[in-house]
């Protein structure tokens, strides 16, 4: 996955913190993660309709639809890639760009640390009412997709850093990152997803 845009550390403000700018991410990553799951083999098929499938002024009861319904909370319908129902978890692999010279960590944009906090709660569902910040999904976000049921499903991340030689355009901040994102799942055999559907 990718982003480019603001990406403010994390401050102190509890649970609240940024939560703006977390729903903003999730917005970006779904738009990707939608594509994924309207292109990849696998999650193609769980959308499909199959023989047996209930049909109510909502749409056919696709697998996707079901598990989207297990997820259902705030008023929308999310759907993780990365959850305990597909019994897995991740690493990431994050290309951190940004217009701060190499080693400078801590400066003007805030400390990396602080920043992949807000990029990994930006990965996750909502788990409070407050983190949808009052929005309702719009027709394309529903369902709403999303990389990671929790961020606890993160086994692994490694960030390597760099400058970011692109000046600044009209709209964007010397701040503003970009950030190249590579997922591996991690599969975790002694679980199965298929009981799910029982």
């Amino acid at each position: 996955m990718v982003y480019q845009g603001a990406l403010p550390a994390a401050g102190q403000g509890g649970g609240k913190s940024r939560i703006h700018e977390k729903q903003e991410l999730r917005k970006v990553f779904h738009k990707q993660l939608a594509m994924l799951w309207n292109t990849h083999p696998f999650l193609f098929d769980l959308q499909a309709v199959k023989p047996g499938h209930v049909v109510t002024d909502d749409g056919p009861r696709t697998d996707s639809f079901q598990l989207s319904e297990r997820y259902a909370r705030y008023g929308y319908r999310f759907l993780p890639l990365i959850s305990q129902f597909f019994a897995v978890s991740c690493s990431l692999d994050i290309l951190f760009l940004r217009r701060d010279g190499p080693g400078s960590l801590i400066k003007s944009g805030g400390d990396i640390d602080n920043r992949l906090k807000v990029l990994f709660d930006g990965l996750r569902m909502p788990q409070t009412c407050d983190e949808v910040c009052g929005q309702v999904p719009t027709a394309e976000e529903n369902p709403f997709f999303c990389l990671l049921e929790d961020d606890n499903l993160i086994s692994k991340v490694q960030v390597e850093t760099n400058w970011l030689l692109t000046p600044p355009g009209p709209n964007e901040h010397i701040h503003d990152v970009q950030l190249v994102i590579r997922v591996r799942t991690v599969m975790q055999p002694s679980k199965r997803y298929e009981a799910a559907f029982q």
